[in-house]
């Protein structure tokens, strides 16, 4: 059975009242029977069959045993660093996500959990950077922004070496694209915000683990810190996963089209795309994904912040904001936007520069986006030319 198929029909039809849909249980409590003695459920924050659905299914297509809903991507961040105690160490990606970033560094460092970020891309650097101490190995592949690609099974290989845990963001891929706990991971987490949700409706976030005894862990974590998904947005969040494959699709086509027409692009310097042949991460990203993604990231050859933000005030279709992963193609400003919270050289160093920009291409006609990139991206090209010329005016004045 192909998986978009047996996604479908994953979600089950409620045995109550027939309903195809998955019901919204919008209540805080359960009556009991007895002290002790009910239906499965007592307390929504401990437990909710609309959630409960969500969990299973997110499981399912992670390839996972326990899956656990958060009220925020960085909240399911949050529950897994919380499996550490003081003294651990983590190695993570130096290409990460600003909110992972300040989680480690302006959180969880004053409690005594030390973050060593190194390229995940070469494995020999996360061996290296081991010590007796490392607890939780932190990945994202693609990451965000520059789209670096880890290989997965060679991290995992490294990590059950070293007897700790590998977590793996898979919020670019999508389950629809990658399945990392198939490939040797422990614990995966989303931003369910993004491709998972789909529509820019909802905030949320997920962790799913491969064997059951981390997953009650990580549920443990999410009844005790409190920081559930409620059931209208876990209800939102399922409906958004029942056409994940059909929009991750779509997304994926229009990516690559743009991808190869900012190749060609005289007011670019550098494209960002694993589906491209000359990313040094593609024949990895070949061989543990059935896809490249819907993001693309580009840095333009005026690198300013000046001209990114002309750039990315100058597009139509794209419209400026955070986030991704939506029906509604986005632009956004690493520098200035997602990465804002990471030191200026620790960005660079990172690759994220002053003129990089990140694309993510919706459901809109690709032409249609690509007309709109062109007629932005010419607009600096004529700036450019005119600020050229004014330039050698000048020198010949003087």
């Amino acid at each position: 059975m192909q998986a978009t198929t047996q996604l479908i029909h994953s979600i089950p039809v409620d045995p109550l009242t027939g309903a195809i849909a998955v019901p919204i249980y919008q209540t805080s409590t359960f009556v009991q029977e007895a002290p002790g003695v009910n239906k499965g459920y007592d307390y929504a924050r401990t437990g909710n069959p609309t959630r409960a659905i969500l969990e299973s299914l997110i499981a399912q297509l992670e390839g996972g045993s326990t899956g656990a809903a958060f009220a925020s991507g960085l909240a399911a961040i949050d529950a897994v660093v919380k499996l550490l105690q003081t003294g651990d160490e983590i190695i993570a990606v130096n290409d990460i996500y600003g909110g992972a970033y300040r989680l480690f560094e302006q959180v969880y460092a004053k409690f005594g959990i030390t973050t060593h970020y190194v390229d995940t891309t070469n494995p020999d650097a996360v061996s290296h950077a081991l010590t007796s101490k490392t607890r939780l190995i932190w990945i994202e592949t693609p990451t965000n922004p520059t789209l670096k690609i880890t290989d997965i099974r060679a991290i995992a290989r490294i990590a059950k070496a070293h007897g700790c845990l590998l977590c793996v963001d898979n919020t670019f891929a999508s389950p629809a694209l990658q399945q990392p706990l198939l490939l040797g991971a422990d614990l995966v987490v989303h931003s369910g915000t993004k491709y998972l949700g789909g529509h820019s409706d909802l905030i949320a976030g997920l962790v799913v683990t491969a064997e059951p005894e981390l997953g009650q862990k990580i549920k443990f974590l999410q009844n005790a810190s409190g920081a559930i998904l409620a059931p209208f947005d876990s209800f939102l969040l399922i409906r958004g996963i029942e056409t994940l494959h059909l929009r991750v699709r779509q997304h994926c086509a229009s990516a690559r089209a743009i991808a190869a027409f900012l190749e060609n692009h005289p007011a670019v310097n550098k494209v960002y795309y694993p589906g491209l042949v000359k990313h040094p991460g593609h024949n990895v990203a070949a061989g543990q994904s059935k896809g490249f993604g819907g993001i693309v990231s580009f840095s333009l050859k005026e690198d300013t912040l000046a001209a990114a933000t002309a750039f990315v005030t100058s597009t139509e279709l794209f419209k400026l904001a955070e986030s991704l992963g939506g029906i509604k193609s986005l632009v956004s400003h690493p520098a200035a936007m997602t990465h804002k919270t990471i030191p200026a050289e620790k960005r660079k160093a990172a690759g994220v520069t002053d003129s990089l920009i990140r694309l993510s291409a919706g459901l809109e006609d690709t032409e249609d986006l690509i007309d709109d990139l062109r007629q932005a991206l010419d607009r600096l090209t004529i700036k450019a030319e005119i600020k050229s010329n004014s330039n050698k005016k000048q020198a010949i004045l003087n």
